[in-house]
């Protein structure tokens, strides 16, 4: 099996070197660039290489996870966690952060969205922090 990915492996590295010296000039307008039947099989290949990827990362994952048991409830319980952040995140976000003259571009729903995506990223930093900051001084003072 390895020896059939390896081999897969050089063949598409190969084609895409071929692909690659094939492609349209810098002089070419864009518009015939976007037409290159060498550009749009490049874009086929990254879109497959990325669904393999994906695909056998979900699955080794899964396989993993439900295997372990322990490991299955540390999960659920971190995706809970994730949950909750996001939820309390949507609460605090409000949707009128925005000046009115760029309300006229957007709705209120994505500027709420927006928000959230905002408040969870300060909200995973400030734990991220504080999950390396607190040890660090817990460790200082019992010594």
């Amino acid at each position: 099996m390895q020896k059939i990915v390896k081999i897969a492996l050089v063949v598409i590295g190969l084609l895409g070197a071929v692909l690659w010296f094939m492609l349209p000039e810098r002089d070419m307008p864009a518009a015939e660039a976007a037409q290159s039947g060498a550009m749009n099989f490049m874009f086929i290949i990254t879109y497959f290489l990325l669904a393999v990827a994906v695909i056998v990362s979900l699955v080794f994952t899964l396989k993993n996870l439900f295997s372990n048991p322990q490991g299955l409830k540390k999960t659920l319980f971190v995706v809970g966690g994730l949950l909750l952040v996001v939820g309390i995140s949507y609460v605090m976000s409000s949707g009128t952060d925005v000046a009115p003259e760029f309300m006229a571009m957007t709705t209120e729903s994505t500027v709420k969205k927006i928000g959230m995506g905002l408040n969870v990223f300060f909200i995973l930093t400030i734990i991220a922090v504080a999950s390396l900051v607190l040890p660090a001084i817990k460790n200082m003072f019992s010594k």
